[in-house]
């Protein structure tokens, strides 16, 4: 049974295809010249109606064109407007953001392949379409015209074998009338026989044309007949078959047209299909933890988290004690190093200066404080000290990384140059080696300061992996740390020198102290010993010291006021709260870390001192 399902269905495929080739052949053999030789008009108007269709469809692709161009363009733009900024080139190293300029990247690429679409339809189809329009317009306008020409020229013949009928039918008539009349005249006996003979003559003259306008009339028949035979079976089907080539050519260009643009389009596929495999590709290379890691190592501190406050019973407290740690902490709060070297209070540092005994060791603290403060170009401190622990060594070590690359692309262009002096030497003709010494010195000298700046910034890298790690408090991250010396001022006046190998370098112990990113340390807590100070007789030290507490626990005079534009809670030590729209005095202006120093004035006693975040006021210096 299936057998016989199978065979009649393929039997009834092979007829289906041999009527289709059948009805192709037919087609093929049918022509507009024989089936159709009496709808010229028709034809006319379907052959114009024909190329308007053309035309249209080449105005379809103009626009289309159009909006290829512009959604291209409006790609470009829109990539161009979410390129990042160069301030946001520190965020390019999360995988999100690279996965974004990588899909920027695609979407750029997919503008262009759109642009491809849009210049490859503009010469290859749009061109073409606009010349077989124009072509075809052309010939049709001129097989209109011979199917005119041919066709006045029947109607010509027409109307001459029209009036060639009309003549013979005269003629005819005419010639009866006479024969009529001559045989009434014959047979009339009353008439003369020379009346008889003049209608006789008469007759024989209108039979005579009769003839003429016979043969006249059978002269145009034929050649009408011929012509009419010639026109509708030869001239008007010519030119109706030049009309069906120009409507077949139509439609072929249509279908080439149509089909090239696809092509057109399919040739970018490939290229559009990468494109969204880049864009697939950039989405997935997207790792959430690696970007959280990476955002641990960009802003991890290295500071450890404060300890818990011990708790004070005052009630088994010496009160001589605790007068004396009263009044140590409050020189400690006055006795900061901002509070010391800000604003115009130099002039009370005339004790701590008077620790050395010439003017040439205070001018070299001060180059040293002005070495140290020294800033790069992105505003940052030249071993950015400025930075928390792990950010100053990742600044340091990315420096060192920089300095290295500098060094070797140097040395490569140092024996570069010296292996074309040795080959100028070798031989004068090349060149003079003079010409090359100029170059070696100065690359001589580049790789000089490049390797000295190596050293310094390894000197710094080591200083910092080598440094404690402060508390988060304000009160505690103002504690000094610098060369491995700590001196820790008590409330009785004497100084605990707490010393690490390699502390009496010059250079390095030139700086006052090395300021962290946190607010409220200072020299009443700690601070670093000066150069020259050293381990001196007693007298100098207690001199010294005398002077500084006279100098320096006198309340400082304020710099000018600043008023609260937000409320501030005081959550570590070191700072004071304050209202919005509080006014208070500046006593110390912020040294790079976020915080200023201000007082306000207290019922209790006196006066209230402490940090508050400079972001947090709005200061007003005096002049």
């Amino acid at each position: 049974m299936l057998a016989l399902l199978a065979s009649g269905t393929s039997r009834s495929s092979s007829s289906i295809k041999l009527a289709e080739s059948e009805s192709a052949a037919q087609n093929s053999n049918m022509s507009w010249g024989t089936e159709i030789w009496d709808q010229n008009d028709n034809i006319a108007i379907h052959t114009n109606r024909g190329i308007d269709a053309l035309d249209k469809y080449a105005n379809f692709l103009r626009d289309r064109v159009a909006i290829e161009t512009e959604y291209a363009g409006k790609l470009r733009r829109l990539v161009k407007n979410y390129q990042p900024k160069k301030k946001e080139e520190e965020d390019n190293e999360y995988t999100s953001m690279q996965a974004f300029r990588n899909l920027l990247k695609e979407v750029g690429d997919l503008a262009g392949q759109r642009e491809v679409v849009s210049e490859s339809l503009q010469l290859q189809v749009i061109q073409a379409v606009t010349l077989l329009s124009k072509t075809l317009r052309e010939e049709r306008k001129k097989c209109l015209s011979d199917g005119a020409m041919l066709q006045q020229n029947l109607t010509t013949q027409l109307s001459s074998l029209d009036r060639a009928k009309r003549n013979y039918e005269k003629a005819y008539r005419d010639s009866e009338k006479a024969v009529d009349s001559y045989k009434r005249a014959d047979m009339d006996l009353n008439l003369s026989r020379a009346e008889v003979e003049r209608y006789k003559n008469v007759m024989t003259a209108k039979i005579q044309q009769s003839d003429d306008a016979k043969n006249e009339y059978a002269n145009q028949l034929q050649k009408t007949n011929n012509l009419q035979q010639q026109h509708f079976s030869m001239l008007l089907p010519a030119v109706l078959n030049r009309l069906q080539e120009l409507d077949e050519k139509r439609t072929r260009g249509i279908r080439e047209f149509i089909i090239g643009a696809a092509e057109v389009e399919s040739s970018v596929a490939p290229i559009i299909a990468r494109c969204m495999e880049g864009i697939v590709k950039a989405g997935e290379s997207i790792n959430e933890k690696e970007d959280s890691f990476k955002v641990i190592e960009r802003y991890q501190s290295g500071f450890t988290p404060p300890r818990d406050i011990p708790f004070e019973d005052l009630s088994k407290l010496d009160p001589d004690t605790v007068q004396e740690s009263h009044y140590s902490n409050s020189i400690s709060n006055h006795l900061t190093i901002k509070g010391t070297m800000g604003a115009n209070k130099l002039k009370k540092r005339v004790g701590i200066f008077n620790i050395f005994g010439s003017t040439k060791q205070r001018q070299i603290i001060e180059a040293c404080i002005t070495m140290k403060n020294s800033l790069t170009a992105d505003g940052q401190k030249e071993d950015f000290s400025d930075l928390p622990p792990n950010q100053r060594r990742k600044k340091l070590q990315a420096k060192i990384t920089e300095l290295q690359q500098k060094i070797a692309q140097e040395t490569n262009a140092r024996d570069g140059l010296m292996k074309m002096k040795i080959v100028y030497e070798a031989n004068s003709s090349l060149g003079n080696p003079m010409t090359v010494e100029g170059q070696l010195n100065e690359s001589e000298h580049k790789l000089e300061k490049l390797k000295l700046d190596l050293k310094k910034y390894q000197g710094y890298l080591d200083k910092a992996s080598q440094a404690q790690v402060a508390t988060s408090s304000p009160q505690a991250n103002r504690n000094q740390l610098q060369n491995g010396h700590r001196t820790s001022r008590h409330s009785n006046g004497s100084a605990d020198d707490h010393h690490e190998d390699g502390d009496d370098q010059p250079d390095d112990a030139g700086s006052l102290s090395s300021s962290s990113a946190s607010p409220e340390s200072g020299l009443g807590t700690s601070h670093t010993s000066l150069p020259g100070s050293g381990q001196g007789s007693a007298n100098e030290n207690a001199i010294g010291e005398d002077t500084y507490y006279e100098t320096e626990v006198e309340t400082l005079n304020p710099l000018g006021t600043c008023r609260a534009l937000y409320p501030f809670e005081a959550s570590s030590e070191g700072s004071i709260p304050m209202n919005e729209g509080e006014e208070l005095q500046v006593i110390e202006i912020d040294q790079g870390d976020g915080w200023t120093r201000v007082r306000r004035a207290n019922n209790s006693n006196g006066w209230d001192e402490g940090f508050v975040p400079t972001s947090y006021i709005e200061c007003t210096l005096y002049a």
